[in-house]
C-alpha cells in the first residue's frame, strides 16, 4: 500500500514540475493586492466579489492550460485559424457589440461580458512566433517585415476604431518588439520608425476623433483643462503623490473611496493602490512584475526551440508594454488610454487571458525539458 501512494505522490510531483511557482505565486501576488485594493472601496463591493469569481476561473484555466505541449500551434493552418477567427471576432463587436462609454469593445452574455481584443493579443504573440520562427534566417528582409505588419494592423486597425486606443497600443507594442527579438536590421528600423511618424500624421488629421486629440493635448498640459479632458489625469497624479512614502493606509484612500478618481477598479488602479500601499507599496508590486517579467524571459533564453523561445519573448512583451502604459498613465507620463494593470485590475477577459497565456508557456517549458533531455541523452550515447 505504502509503495503505491509514493508512486502516486511522484507522479503527481512530475505532473507539476514544469511549473514555475516563483512566477506563478508572483503573479497571483498582484491579483492578490489588485482584489485588496477593490475591498477597501467599500464594504459592500461588487468588484471585490467578482473579481474573487473571476481569479478563481483565470486559475483553474491556468493549469489546464499546463497540460497540452502545444506542438499544435507550431502548424501554420491552426494559428493562421485563430487569427482569422479572432479578427472576425472584432469585426461582430464593432456592429453587435455593447457600447459602453462611448466605446464598443464588447459582447454582452447576460452574466458577464467578453471582451475579444484581449484574447487578440495572446493570438498575434502565437501568430507572429509562428511566422519568425519559420524565417528567423531571412528576418533581415523587409518583405517578412510588412507580412508580419500586415497580421498586427488587421487586429490594431479593428481594435482602434471600437475605439480601444490602449489595446491598440498594445498590439502594435507586441508586434514592434517581436520584430526587434527577431532580429531586425536598423536601416529597416530607420524605415519603419519613419513610416510610424507618417501615419501618426494620418491618424491625427484623419482617424482620431476629437476627445482622443484631447487626451494626447492633455498629456503635453494635464492642467490646462482639469475639469474637463484633464480631470483623469489630475486625480490620478494626485492619488499618486499623496501616496507619499507609507501611504493612507487600506482603505483609507480618499481619492477612490470619494470617488474623485475615476474607473479606480479598472484604468486607474495603480493609482488606488499608490495611495493607500505610497511608495514602499509600489516598490512591492514593481518588484513582483519585474520577478513575472524576468521568469519569463529565462523561459525564453532556455525555449526547446525559436517557438518556444519566440513565444515567451511575446508574452512578456505583452505583460510589460500594458504595464508601462497603464502605470505611465496614472502617473501623468503617458495619455489617458483606458488600459488595465495585468493580473491587478478588474475584468475578467484579461485576467483569463493572461493566465491562460502563463499556462501555456508552462506547457511549453515542460516540452522544452523534454527536448533537452533526449538531446542530453542522444549526446551521452553518441560519446558512449
Amino acid at each position: 500500500m505504502l509503495p503505491r501512494i509514493q508512486k502516486a505522490a511522484g507522479a503527481r510531483a512530475r505532473s507539476l514540475a514544469h511549473i514555475d511557482w516563483f512566477l506563478l505565486l508572483s503573479a497571483l501576488a498582484i491579483s492578490l493586492i489588485g482584489i485588496a485594493t477593490m475591498r477597501s472601496f467599500s464594504v459592500e463591493n461588487a468588484y471585490f466579489d467578482k473579481q474573487i469569481v473571476w481569479l478563481a476561473l483565470a486559475l483553474g484555466v491556468f493549469f489546464v492550460a499546463c497540460i497540452p505541449e502545444y506542438g499544435f500551434l507550431r502548424r501554420t493552418p491552426v494559428v493562421v485559424g485563430m487569427h482569422g477567427a479572432i479578427a472576425t471576432l472584432l469585426v461582430f463587436v464593432l456592429f453587435v457589440g455593447s457600447v459602453i462609454k462611448g466605446a464598443q469593445t464588447r459582447f454582452d452574455l447576460g452574466f458577464f461580458f467578453v471582451q475579444p481584443a484581449e484574447p487578440a493579443k495572446l493570438i498575434l504573440v502565437a501568430t507572429l512566433a509562428k511566422y519568425f520562427t519559420r524565417r528567423h534566417i531571412e528576418i533581415r528582409h523587409i518583405r517578412h517585415i510588412l507580412v508580419s505588419g500586415s497580421y498586427a494592423f488587421l487586429l490594431f486597425g479593428l481594435i482602434f476604431f471600437q475605439p480601444d486606443f490602449g489595446s491598440a497600443i498594445t498590439i502594435f507594442s507586441v508586434w514592434f518588439g517581436m520584430v526587434l527579438v527577431s532580429g531586425i536590421s536598423w536601416k529597416h528600423l530607420a524605415a519603419l520608425l519613419l513610416t510610424g511618424i507618417v501615419v501618426a500624421g494620418g491618424l491625427w488629421n484623419f482617424g482620431l476623433q476629437q476627445y482622443q486629440k484631447d487626451r494626447i493635448l492633455t498629456f503635453i498640459n494635464p492642467l490646462a483643462d482639469i475639469r474637463g479632458t484633464g480631470y483623469n489625469a489630475y486625480q490620478s497624479t494626485v492619488a499618486v503623490g499623496s501616496g507619499e512614502l507609507t501611504g493612507k493606509g487600506v482603505g483609507y484612500g480618499t481619492q477612490s473611496k470619494l470617488q474623485f478618481l475615476p474607473e479606480y477598479q479598472t484604468d486607474f488602479i495603480f493609482a488606488a493602490y499608490a495611495e493607500e500601499w505610497g511608495f514602499f507599496g509600489v516598490l512591492l508590486l514593481f518588484g513582483l512584475f519585474g520577478i513575472v517579467i524576468i521568469r519569463i524571459l529565462v523561459m525564453a533564453s532556455r525555449g526547446g526551440d525559436n517557438f518556444d523561445s519566440l513565444m515567451a519573448a511575446g508574452v512578456a512583451i505583452y505583460f510589460f508594454s500594458q504595464f508601462i502604459v497603464h502605470v505611465g498613465m496614472n502617473m501623468g507620463l503617458l495619455p489617458i488610454t483606458g488600459t488595465t494593470l495585468p493580473f491587478m485590475s478588474y475584468g475578467g477577459s484579461h485576467l483569463i487571458t493572461e493566465y491562460a497565456a502563463l499556462g501555456i508557456l508552462m506547457g511549453m517549458r515542460r516540452h522544452a525539458r523534454s527536448t533537452r533531455q533526449a538531446r542530453d541523452e542522444t549526446e551521452i550515447l553518441g560519446a558512449v
